[in-house]
């Protein structure tokens, strides 16, 4: 019995998987660098907030105003956000406690992003003690360049190495509401 032609067919059909593959790859590594979109401008400090909570349990990031809450989203975190806080690089744990914005991003590699002060002086001296990295980067941001078209996905499930991540159209939202220093506090 001649098994060529049921061979040549699953060759074809695994080179076809692979050939797929590698193009998403290769979109999403050219996405990564030049799929930037331009940010929005930032809002007068009057529209700006002042504080932001992250509910981890909730699964929601709210933006406050002098003790008045204006805005709420739906986020994304760490896939193990729901084991305590982040305590090194590489638990998939999103970070709790206070922290700011210590920088913002218009070209990463997620639609725009802000850069949370994790990790604080004392997760880096518990890290030093038990001899490992606590890791770092941990932002709030969009979905990856390129990818926005999948935000309903992204959306339902946690996907990040321990950042906060919404949807790109809400990320531009939350960029113009939040400067540079604004407090965040991340909680269970």
């Amino acid at each position: 019995m001649n098994n060529y032609p049921t061979f040549r067919r699953s060759l074809l059909a695994g080179s076809a998987l692979l050939l797929i593959i590698l193009c998403l790859l290769i979109y999403t590594r050219i996405m990564a660098k030049w799929g930037h979109a331009t940010p929005p401008a930032t809002l007068p400090a009057t529209q700006q907030a002042d504080l932001i909570i992250v509910h981890k349990a909730s699964r929601s990031l709210t933006l406050m105003r002098q003790g008045i809450s204006f805005a709420s989203y739906p986020v994304s975190l760490g896939r193990n956000a729901d084991a305590g806080p982040k305590q090194r690089e590489g638990d998939k744990k999103t970070p709790q406690g206070r922290y700011y914005i210590d920088s913002r991003n218009a070209r990463s590699r997620f639609s725009l992003s802000l850069h949370i002060s994790y990790p604080n002086k004392t997760e880096i001296q518990h890290a030093k003690e038990g001899d490992y990295p606590p890791g770092e980067n941990i932002m709030i941001h969009g979905v990856p360049n390129g990818w926005g078209w999948f935000s309903p996905l992204f959306q339902r499930i946690d996907w990040t190495d321990g950042c906060i991540a919404v949807t790109n159209d809400i990320m531009r939202e939350i960029w113009q509401h939040v400067p540079t220093g604004t407090p965040v506090e991340l909680r269970p």
